[in-house]
């Protein structure tokens, strides 16, 4: 059996590092390079096709600057024949939905920070693929998935505008754009209020999260969503994390985990 030829897409080098060391470690695989982005990763593939050595797997960041995870896929039916085109593993810090979209579709995934055998799976399922001959199938699933996802027709459920507080016998709803931040307590959420009042409602932060409006509301720490339309400034820290200022002085932590979910929703890096 011939060794299998995989490419790694990802514009942050630990993350390029990480699946190197564990490439490194899998039988029957010919690392054929490691980019940095899009356009190098477009470039790569269209010499290893021209070269006759043409990628079997490819391990895609999707958010990266200029030309990113989406873009590559976009371009992938004018640089390679049908029958060039690699198997995909998508690595990725998506939101909730994006990834129900990537399972509605069959397309495979790494959600960042992932496990050795989580990566394994994939691998496995892709190198599958590939020698079955079936990446050019999923290739267009990507491709729907893609127009999916730009068009907003992929089942985009309906989030919350309004949160139904109960206390004491009286229900009162709060706008969520009277929402600040949001805190974990347990098996309960503290919502905060321009005015630093906050109410206590019944949720866990994960089901809050997914209730939300990802454009505007976004996960900055484990413990922690932030409103984007209240975020006053970034004031970096150490190992990569941020504390995140409020427009009312509130200060929150940005961890390092939850760092690419927020460049996503700003669409650049930070």
């Amino acid at each position: 059996m011939s060794a299998l030829r995989v490419l790694i897409v990802d514009d942050e080098k630990p993350a390029r590092q990480r699946l190197l060391a564990l490439l490194e470690r899998a039988p029957l695989v010919e690392i054929a390079g490691a980019c940095g982005g899009g356009r190098e990763a477009l470039d790569a593939m269209r010499a290893a096709a021209a070269a006759n050595h043409p990628i079997d797997v490819m391990f895609l960041d999707v958010q990266m600057p200029e030309v990113d995870g989406f873009d590559v896929v976009a371009a992938l039916g004018d640089v390679l024949a049908p029958t060039r085109r690699p198997a995909i593993v998508f690595v990725t810090a998506y939101d909730e939905y994006a990834l129900r979209a990537f399972d509605a579709h069959a397309v495979d995934y790494l959600l960042k920070p992932y496990s050795d055998e989580r990566f394994q799976m994939a691998l496995d399922r892709a190198a599958r693929l590939a020698r079955a001959g079936d990446a050019d199938a999923v290739l267009q699933r990507l491709e729907t998935l893609l127009t999916d996802l730009r068009s907003g027709q992929s089942g985009a459920p309906h989030y919350l505008d309004r949160i139904v507080l109960k206390d004491r016998g009286r229900v009162r709803l709060l706008p969520v754009t009277e929402i600040v931040w949001i805190a974990a307590e347990g098996a309960y959420v503290r919502l905060h209020t321009p005015t630093r009042a906050s109410h206590l409602h019944r949720a866990l932060l994960g089901e809050m999260e997914a209730a939300l409006d990802p454009r505007r509301f976004v996960r900055i720490h484990r413990s922690a969503i932030v409103n984007l339309d209240w975020v006053d400034e970034l004031q970096p820290e150490s190992h990569g994390e941020f504390a995140v200022v409020l427009k009312e002085r509130t200060v929150v932590r940005l961890s390092r985990t939850y760092r690419a979910a927020l460049e996503v929703l700003l669409g650049q890096r930070v």
